[in-house]
């Protein structure tokens, strides 16, 4: 699963990637006019893993993953602040998007339109969402309307049903309306997962406040549709926390009052985003978060860890995490009658941990 982190030029997204991945990607592609792509893969930060790994004293942790991809180019070196299509093109292989919005003052990088005004940047971001999207509708009504013309009677009735709803497409976004805000039957959902509407993926929309800022509690203005969250986070202070050592890591966030690194909430809001859960295996050798969708069936957690448990799936033994941590050990949760055997067709909780019995 991969998130794609876009903004306007200076926004601040590439500081945030930086930050996000311990990396030092080049803050100035916009400026020098390049389009460019960062790519890295980050932990999703889960304190159930940290509670388990002391507890089970493992040879090795494992946490869940995101991808996240910095998607530069933005009106790059041109004059324009849109997204250009290379951008755009990037973005339609992501499964959410980061939206980063710039709400910080700094003399040295002026805003390109002069003054900052979060709303209206997010608004422009969201405008260039569904542009997109509206252009590749219309393109799509017009083959839609040529095959009309050469298919027989009997055929036609598949490509009006798609025609009424890129209709209906046309009438939100001329309307701003994002496609994520639409109820969809599911062989709609089905019908449109190609075209990957840019307005469709869910998104995380990041408030880039300055280092010195007080983090705004009101941000309802930034949401307002469905599949959205906002968050705000200082984004230069996050890339310098995410430098340092774990120890003064530590003692910095301790020192400023703070839990934990802003990212590591951004990073689990995205995991959440996505439609992702973790279940857990654990042992002496391993402790580890496995991704699966929500509502996945044992078989799919299975084969998550691998195709043979999948294919020789025969039961899996089951215990939540708050049940494993109230009993303190394997040995007293299945004493206590803690454990279940669950078949194929269990749906899996956030948080599970399993142990698969299978024979191939």
């Amino acid at each position: 699963m991969e998130v794609g982190i876009v903004g306007l030029p200076l926004a601040g997204k590439t500081t945030l990637f930086n930050a996000l991945t311990r990396s030092d990607a080049q803050t100035g592609a916009y400026a020098s006019g390049r389009n460019a792509q960062h790519t890295a893969v980050v932990e999703v930060a889960d304190p159930r893993v940290d509670v388990l790994s002391d507890m089970f004293r493992p040879l090795k942790t494992t946490w869940a993953k995101v991808q996240f991809t910095d998607v530069s180019g933005a009106g790059a070196g041109n004059g324009e602040q849109g997204l250009d299509q290379q951008t755009l093109n990037a973005l339609s292989r992501c499964d959410a998007l980061v939206l980063v919005v710039r709400a910080f003052e700094n003399d040295q990088v002026p805003h390109p339109d002069g003054a900052v005004d979060a709303a209206r940047d997010l608004a422009s971001l969201r405008l260039e969402l569904i542009l997109s999207d509206l252009t590749i509708v219309e393109r799509r009504i017009e083959r839609i309307d040529q095959g009309l013309k050469k298919s027989r009677a009997a055929d036609r009735a598949p490509l009006e049903r798609e025609r009424a709803l890129m209709e209906r497409f046309v009438a939100a976004l001329e309307a701003e309306t994002p496609i994520a805000d639409l109820d969809l039957a599911e062989d709609e959902e089905q019908l449109i997962r190609g075209f990957q509407f840019l307005s469709a993926k869910p998104n995380l929309v990041i408030l880039n406040v300055g280092e010195s800022d007080p983090l705004p509690e009101d941000l309802d203005w930034a949401n307002g549709h469905r599949r959205s969250l906002p968050l705000a986070l200082r984004g230069s202070l996050e890339m310098e926390i995410a430098q340092l050592p774990p120890e003064e890591m530590a003692e910095f966030l301790a020192s400023y009052e703070i839990a934990e690194p802003g990212l590591h909430r951004l990073v689990r809001e995205a995991y959440g985003l996505l439609g992702l859960m973790s279940f857990f295996t654990v042992g002496e050798d391993e402790v580890r978060a496995w991704t699966v969708r929500r509502s996945a069936h044992a078989v799919e957690a299975a084969g998550a860890i691998h195709s043979d448990l999948a294919r020789g799936f025969i039961r899996a033994e089951v215990i939540s995490y708050d049940d494993m941590i109230a009993a303190g050990t394997m040995a007293k949760a299945r004493s206590l009658g803690r454990l279940r055997l669950e078949g194929k067709e269990y749906i899996v909780q956030d948080g599970d941990i399993l142990n698969i019995r299978f024979n191939v």
